[in-house]
């Protein structure tokens, strides 16, 4: 297998926490396979987290009605964003596989996270009317989640109190991964580490160490192509796609339900 450029995009405050150990084995371990590491640690490089009109030097088109993804892409494409945006479009450019290593916030990503997709993913550059989706700018690319929860597997079940945690990833993994066009690779979740006794988080991290080893052949999750929707139509799946649907029990994806029952895991696990 050719060497591959990793990407890590990093965000946690503490160098003792659980997700700078899953970050140190994910170098370790990839860099043991010849993989070339980048690390975008967002807190230590104090990674402007809002988007505004100062992520473009010079002048913008319109002051007056600011619009920041068409300023921030004529901005891209006269060379006139910030240059902490730039490095990381380096960064993200290179990279084969992008892992994004953080504690889930809300149900989310952490506000400097959230700050870095929605500043380093500028339309031009990550995406655009026609290549989204299954034809995405970084179809070539892949990318995954590996996050630690604050709550038990069960609290996030289908049953479970939070919901179930295919439905939580599907805006990340599907709105913001698949939409730029990456091949996402089925999310590694450490649940609620902080509550679990050390064996425990030892377990985890050697499972996370071991799935690393073959990290880079796995299959990514299934997303519905961009082809069988009619852009004609709003975009809405086409009748001979709904139709072939009709007889299964499950819908296509999370988001794409067809008012039929979830299909399990589709977010959690490939070739479900």
């Amino acid at each position: 297998m050719a060497a591959k450029k990793v990407l890590i995009v990093y965000a946690h405050q503490s160098s003792g926490s659980f997700n700078a150990a899953a970050k140190d084995a994910a170098m370790e371990v990839l860099a043991g396979q010849d993989c070339t590491i980048e690390e975008s640690d967002l807190y230590a490089m104090k990674f402007k987290a809002t988007a505004t009109a100062e992520d473009i030097t010079g002048d913008v088109k319109n002051a007056d009605h600011f619009c920041y993804a068409e300023e921030t892409k004529l901005a891209w494409e006269e060379g006139k964003l910030s240059t902490d945006i730039t490095e990381e479009q380096r960064k993200l450019t290179q990279a084969d596989l992008v892992i994004f290593q953080f504690p889930m916030y809300w149900f989310t990503v952490p506000a400097i996270m959230k700050g870095w997709i929605d500043r380093v993913l500028t339309l031009g550059y990550a995406y655009s009317q026609e290549k989204r989706y299954s034809q995405g700018v970084f179809k070539d690319k892949k990318a995954m989640l590996s996050f630690t929860t604050g709550s038990s597997e069960s609290m996030f079940s289908a049953n479970g109190i939070n919901g179930d945690m295919n439905v939580t990833l599907w805006p990340l993994q599907n709105g913001i991964l698949h939409y730029c066009g990456f091949q996402v690779l089925a999310p590694q979740i450490f649940w609620a580490p902080a509550y679990a006794p050390s064996e425990v988080r030892s377990t985890m991290l050697e499972g996370w160490r071991k799935r690393l080893q073959g990290l880079l052949s796995e299959k990514p999750l299934s997303f519905t192509p961009l082809d069988c929707f009619d852009g004609e139509k709003g975009y809405q799946l086409k009748p001979e796609i709904h139709e072939k649907q009709s007889t299964k029990e499950h819908g296509l994806t999370v988001g794409i339900h067809l008012g039929k029952a979830l299909p399990p895991n589709s977010q959690m696990k490939a070739g479900v």
